[in-house]
């Protein structure tokens, strides 16, 4: 007979609503239905994703949940039909070390008082000096000094803790210690010195352990037997050893792809299992198989609707499912999912140098430079042809028209610039002349037409308005020209020397 038994094992937590009278409208199904069994002496791993109900199961062996259904048989005694007092007597020999250890110590007791709390409680040792003798002897077997019974558990850091919670569960000389992810919380090197502490202890004291883990690296270096579970059922049980070299399971193939492999060679030929969907919610979990929703060799005839049993298929190897030994011999093809190279997953190893160059902006520049350059060769030579006339601009009386603080004076006092102006408009040949006209023949006749020569727009600008200074400046250019002293404009030229002094007032 084995040491722990686990038959049938149910763990279900009502889902209730409800604001005077709470009903029950639902459950969650944490633990449904696993029955496994623990040699005396020997190391068990239990592994699976979160939220797998791996804790919840470890709980439910010490009765810190409250089970369902099912028994929980512990070297002949059934502990789920224990009352209270008498499975209080009993834990002594069932002991569990928690993954966050630090959540796990009274932060006001000292290490004394923390470990002596269960020996006082369970009535081991005759007084506190006989208990400080042997707690003093555990500290040395788990590599704590002795001078730390006087510390708190912040004081230590986190190997250090985890070393005091295994000492706190040697200290009542258990048969079975439950380590809920005893090493997760540590470094890496942390963790190699707590497993090797435990196989030390193990061989030592001839404990019999129950590891609950994610790390299958660990697990795989503690246990003897390895149990996977998924969604609240263990769907594979077998030996270390035959568990890694040939899992039998879908989804134990699924997660055994995914462990790095640290040989190059091994891991650029090896292959990925990727699965599809999210994990259901334990409040309704899928009918049939519960992993057929994600299972990459899903049959609809039997999976879905036929719960598989976990059965024998040699070499103490349990399965849970239909078609497993189908699956390995290759009969059966992909319905869903994907097998991918691990190397290869969403990785190029060669990558063409093509892709940063056409994405780079540097191409376009060929493009805008001739661009820029074109405007003075459509010009044709009319930017010179620009500068008289922005002379004429400036020198003509047009000026006179501008905004009325400074030009209307002058219109009273020379009424004879005003027929001065409109002969200018008729002959002026250098407004006809602009760049933009020059590419449009059909408007080069037209710009001759006394109505566009007059145009207001362009002799009402206020940015020449507000600088006198510029124009000043051009109509003194405007006398240096000999091009255009002879056109009707430089009579008006002539005239503005005599502007000067009045738009100085």
């Amino acid at each position: 007979m084995s040491l722990l038994e686990l038959d049938g094992v149910k763990v279900h937590f009502p889902i209730k609503k409800g604001l005077l009278f709470d009903r029950t409208v639902g459950h969650v199904y944490a633990v449904d239905g696993v029955s496994l069994k623990v040699e005396a002496g020997e190391t068990y791993g239990l592994v699976g994703e979160s939220g797998c109900g791996k804790t919840t199961l470890g709980r439910s062996v010490l009765r810190l949940v409250d089970i369902t259904d099912g028994s929980v048989v512990l070297d002949g005694t059934d502990l789920a039909k224990l009352p209270g007092e008498e499975m209080r007597r009993f834990r002594r020999r069932l002991q569990m070390v928690f993954q966050d250890p630090l959540g796990s110590l009274n932060p006001r007791q000292n290490i004394e008082s923390i470990l002596s709390e269960g020996m006082i409680a369970h009535g081991i040792g005759k007084d506190q000096e006989e208990r400080r003798e042997k707690i003093k002897a555990i500290l040395d077997k788990v590599g704590l000094p002795s001078n730390a019974l006087a510390r708190y558990p912040h004081e230590f850091s986190g190997g250090q803790r985890q070393r005091i919670g295994i000492a706190r569960a040697l200290v009542l000389e258990p048969d079975v210690i439950i380590c809920d992810e005893p090493v997760s919380a540590l470094d890496v090197s942390v963790q190699a010195q707590v497993i090797n502490l435990l196989e030390e202890l193990q061989e030592e004291l001839g404990l019999t352990y129950v590891v609950i883990a994610h790390d299958l690296a660990v697990v795989r270096h503690i246990s003897d037997t390895i149990g996977v579970m998924y969604l609240g059922a263990l769907v594979e049980e077998a030996p270390s050893d035959a568990l890694y070299a040939e899992p039998k399971h879908p989804y134990t193939k699924a997660l055994m792809s995914a462990v790095p492999v640290p040989d190059p060679e091994v891991e650029d030929k090896r292959e990925r299992i990727l699965l599809t969907g999210d994990l259901p919610s334990p409040a309704n979990p899928p009918t049939g198989c519960r992993f057929h929703t994600r299972c990459p060799w899903a049959q609809a005839e039997r999976c879905s609707t036929e719960r598989p049993q976990l059965r024998d298929v040699g070499g103490g190897h349990r399965v849970a499912c239909h078609y497993a030994e189908d699956i390995a011999a290759g009969k059966l093809q992909l319905t869903k999912g994907e097998v991918v190279s691990a190397t290869r997953e969403g990785v190029d190893d060669n990558p063409t140098e093509d892709t940063p160059e056409a994405e780079t902006p540097a191409a376009e520049a060929p493009v805008k430079i001739p661009a820029q350059k074109e405007k003075p060769a459509e010009a044709g030579g009319a930017a010179e042809a620009e500068k008289p006339a922005e002379a004429e601009k400036a020198a003509e009386p047009a000026e006179a028209e501008k905004p009325a603080e400074a030009a209307e004076p002058a219109k009273a006092e020379k009424p004879a610039e005003a027929e001065d102006k409109a002969a200018k408009a008729e002959d002026e040949p250098a407004k006809a002349e602009k760049p933009a006209e020059a590419e449009k023949p059909a408007e080069a006749e037209k710009a001759a037409e006394p109505a566009k020569a007059a145009e207001p727009a362009k002799a009402e600008k206020p940015a020449k308005a507000e600088k006198p200074a510029k124009a000043e400046d051009k109509a003194a250019k405007a006398e240096d020209e000999p091009a255009k002293a002879e056109e009707p404009g430089a009579a008006s030229d002539e005239a503005a020397p005599s502007e000067e002094p009045e738009k100085a007032v």
